[in-house]
């Protein structure tokens, strides 16, 4: 078991870390590596292997912005599902990017993607809003991203002064 948590520890850092790699880092052999990968792809344990892309970089006026806000949402608890049911509902829609249910002041927190405030506003007033059991929302818009899963998105700046030739 502990091999496979460094697996994915190894593969959460960097996805496109090879299984050969793998197995010179943790002392297995690269069968091992790969069965213990397929296994845990089947189990569900790896859903996915994704990129983490800064969006500020590319800039290519193509495509719209990304604007991405945190919504607080505190809702009713329906009596034999409890928040599952209200969670289900919401993490539906293709605008919702992440869903947790919650300690503390609100219930849960629902990231939600859209191409423009005013479109991320209408989610929230014309879908969100309107679930039964909803009591309130506060909506966040992010600003500007520094870190996210883990990585760091500034890239270091250059140097304003000349090189100096000898």
């Amino acid at each position: 078991m502990k091999e496979m948590r460094d697996i994915l520890e190894i593969l959460e850092k960097d996805a496109t870390v090879t299984a050969d790699e793998i197995a010179k880092m943790l002392n297995m052999t690269p069968k091992a590596v790969t069965s213990a990968i397929k296994k845990m792809e089947k189990d569900g344990v790896i859903l996915k292997y994704k990129t983490v892309i800064n969006r500020e970089l590319l800039d290519d006026g193509d495509e719209p912005e990304c604007v991405r806000a945190l919504i607080e949402v505190k809702v009713t608890p329906e009596r034999t599902v409890g928040f599952d049911h209200i969670a289900d509902r919401i993490y539906s829609f293709p605008e919702v990017k992440s869903c947790y249910l919650m300690s503390g002041t609100y219930d849960l927190l629902v990231i939600v993607e859209g191409t423009s405030l005013r479109s991320v506003a209408g989610f929230v007033s014309e879908k969100l809003s309107t679930i039964d059991n909803i009591r309130g929302t506060a909506t966040h818009f992010i600003l500007k991203k520094y870190k996210e899963d883990g990585d760091i998105l500034k890239q270091p700046e250059k140097s304003k002064r000349p090189a100096i030739a000898l």
